[in-house]
């Protein structure tokens, strides 16, 4: 690792805390940028993301997706964490901290719509940003992508009986547009650019010419990733410091919740005998959420203004930090996954994720 990368976790508290005071000082120029979008999804934020997401999908060799298939254990632990845990955890973690050890903490009348809005943030599996986790944690791509074309399928049919089965209520209006645009603009277009990206590459130059190339985008996919924490904390810098103990509050069970469902995911992979490059990316898939479709359901379901609105927001916010966290705990913890007995057995070859 370069020592930028080293000092990663320094500059995410900075940039977190650029964006927070520069949202406070020029909400104006925050709330063009945030102005700049289609169904909740932001164009300047998903323009840094495919800087993120393009280089780590040039990686993918369309040939070896066949091989995802020996890690059916992997797929099996993260089906079973996103859609049979993780909204279930995040319900009783939300009637846990909100309803009762931290009530006191929220203004009056919020309590109920802010668990609504952390189900909506559970029920929803990450798209886009898991690339960037997996790439980090050395992740298998071809696993990752497959994976998450996998969640995302699952989702236009699961998410809204999940959602109102756990709300109570009886009928959830999807918001389509969103999770259609975000899977086409995340997911699709991403996939092909980079796929022809890689074509051209391996024309010019072969394997070498790739390699370099890939090692040239690290560093922009970096930048862009910290250039992203600084704009969602802008947009967001005003509430936070009008309500700072809220948003602590708020983002207590979302915490938890995160760490709770990529462990879990990550000792059954290591029981079920998963290699640690498929592990790592499933304990993070089943711990990340697909923030804009929980914000724009939040909206259509509760209003701008309420309490579900803001904990999906609290979710974005929490995103970043927390993930890369749990990135440090999967490398840092690789020797002791990999001495597991099972995992030795039966643990198969992986293509690296990480560019360095």
């Amino acid at each position: 690792m370069s020592r930028f990368e080293r000092y990663l976790s320094l500059w995410v508290v900075l940039c977190m805390a650029a964006g927070t005071l520069a949202g406070r000082v020029a909400p104006g120029v925050f709330q063009h940028i945030a102005a700049l979008e289609l169904a909740e999804v932001n164009f300047p934020v998903a323009a840094l993301i495919w800087l993120m997401i393009v280089p780590m999908l040039t990686k993918v060799d369309f040939t070896a997706l066949a091989s995802v298939r020996e890690h059916w254990r992997g797929m099996g632990v993260t089906l079973f964490v996103n859609w049979a845990v993780k909204p279930l955890s995040m319900a009783l973690l939300g009637w846990l901290f909100l309803e009762h050890l931290l009530r006191p903490w929220l203004p009056a009348g919020m309590v109920g719509s802010a668990i609504a809005g952390l189900i909506l943030l559970a029920a929803a599996p990450c798209t886009a940003m898991v690339f960037v986790w997996s790439h980090l944690a050395g992740g298998e791509p071809h696993f990752t992508l497959t994976q998450v074309a996998l969640n995302d399928t699952l989702m236009v049919f699961a998410f809204a009986p999940i959602v109102a089965l756990l709300l109570g209520v009886a009928a959830i209006t999807v918001p389509w547009t969103t999770l259609l645009l975000s899977v086409v603009l995340y997911i699709v277009a991403p996939v092909f650019l980079a796929q022809a990206l890689r074509r051209a590459l391996l024309a010019l130059g072969g394997p070498q010419r790739l390699e370099r190339a890939l090692r040239r985008f690290h560093p922009i996919a970096l930048g862009a990733l910290l250039a992203t924490l600084v704009l969602l904390f802008g947009f967001q810098g005003e509430r936070i410091l009008a309500a700072p103990l809220v948003i602590v509050v708020i983002a207590v069970p979302i915490v938890i919740q995160v760490y709770f469902n990529s462990a879990l995911a990550y000792v059954l992979n290591r029981f079920v005998g998963e290699a640690h490059c498929v592990a790592a990316p499933s304990a993070l898939i089943g711990a990340s959420n697909f923030f804009e479709l929980a914000v724009a359901a939040a909206i259509s379901l509760f209003g701008l203004g309420s309490g579900a609105a803001l904990a999906t927001v609290v979710g974005v916010l929490v995103e970043v930090p927390v993930m890369l966290s749990v990135v440090a705990l999967t490398r840092a913890t690789r020797g002791w996954y990999e001495r597991g007995g099972a995992v030795r057995r039966r643990a198969s070859g992986c293509t690296p994720g990480e560019l360095h």
